[in-house]
């Protein structure tokens, strides 16, 4: 019996709307990726691209039988997502970004660790670079994989060996996964992964992070773009509170926002009363710029380039200030579901509370 009749069934989802810079790289990395052709069925969910991202994918079409392209109206991450799924054929589903490139053997490492572990989700680490290899464009990518950056972000900060984890990057999910979560939520046009790992795991089931598993992802680095980009991120950071019966994201997710709000508060105090009010407001930012400096030192003798050095502080402050007024605006358009969320979160820790008491 050859080895590929042993092997199971793959299903790969890439979401994909004007990736025409990527989708080629991305597409070979997964059907070079070293499973059977014959095992695998890749569909890219395109949200109507205008760039020429579609001939790349109808050229792969015709040159690999397991890629299909199917066309998504919507043109949204989670729509995209779901059409996929209803036209999965494999044992095990894997959501693959079309920003990526995937190291050889991802699948397979996927698959094996999903089977070995019992894990109902299996993802792995992100290799991050530069869309453009700038020195800004270097500092952003050392940012995006340091702690002071992106928090305990597993995925993108790394880990030693293998460990359970609320959310990964992606994901390969066993196929029954969907029957017993239900599908990704169409509301979120972002944190839909966040949100659906985060039911994954009430319903009690578990997703483990794999650091051998790795691609690499190309961030954006240009000061502008990356400034939009965790704007955006940081509005969506939020706005899933309206869309979400569950808390839908982690506790660092929170942390810009409450940091900005301090500034603006401590800010404007300073101003109004003067005096010692202006204590608070510089201590605080004396802090943030203390932490953000031990991060460069540390970042530093990893980087040892002066010209990439410089801009760190920089790009700290561009993300974690860009993110936190995002939130802040998300959550001024989200006053009402942030405050169902708070109080249904109270009401649980008493019946919690009761429940321990009554059983004492």
């Amino acid at each position: 019996m050859s080895e590929s009749a042993t092997l199971p069934s793959v299903t790969i989802l890439v979401p994909c709307r004007d990736e025409v810079r990527f989708i080629e790289n991305c597409l070979r990395s997964i059907v070079e990726n070293g499973y059977p052709e014959d095992k695998l069925q890749v569909l890219v969910i395109d949200g109507q691209s205008t760039d020429g991202t579609t001939g790349i994918v109808d050229r792969f079409s015709r040159e690999h039988r397991c890629v299909t392209r199917i066309e998504n109206a919507a043109r949204i991450t989670p729509v995209a997502l779901n059409l996929g799924v209803a036209a999965a054929r494999g044992e095990y589903i894997i959501w693959m970004s079309a920003h990526n490139q995937y190291d050889a053997g991802y699948v397979r490492e996927c698959v094996d660790w999903a089977s070995r572990s019992g894990a109902d989700n299996v993802g792995g680490a992100i290799v991050t670079k530069p869309r453009h290899p700038t020195h800004f464009g270097r500092a952003v990518a050392a940012v995006l994989t340091h702690p002071f950056g992106v928090g305990n972000s597993t995925f993108r900060t790394s880990a030693s060996k293998p460990v359970w984890t609320d959310t990964v990057f992606g994901g390969c999910y066993r196929r029954d996964v969907f029957d017993r979560v239900g599908l990704f939520n169409e509301r979120l046009v972002r944190g839909q992964d966040l949100e659906f790992n985060l039911r994954l795991r009430r319903a009690g089931l578990r997703t483990l992070f794999v650091p051998t598993i790795r691609s690499t992802y190309y961030a954006r680095s240009r000061p502008l773009e990356f400034a939009k980009h965790n704007w955006t991120n940081g509005v969506w950071a939020i706005l899933p509170f309206r869309y979400s019966d569950i808390v839908p994201i982690s506790a660092r997710h929170m942390v810009p926002m409450f940091f900005v709000i301090g500034i603006l508060v401590t800010g404007i105090l300073g101003f109004v009363a003067h005096g010692l009010w202006w204590w608070p407001f510089i201590l605080l930012l004396a802090a943030y710029f203390g932490l953000s400096l031990v991060a460069t030192v540390l970042i530093a003798r990893r980087q040892r380039d002066l010209r990439v050095v410089v801009f760190l502080p920089l790009v700290f402050t561009i993300l974690h200030v860009s993110y936190g007024l995002g939130s802040l605006w998300g959550a001024l358009r989200s006053l009402r579901p942030l405050a169902k969320h708070l109080f249904g979160m109270q009401s649980r820790r008493v019946k919690l509370k009761e429940a321990g008491s009554s059983s004492a």
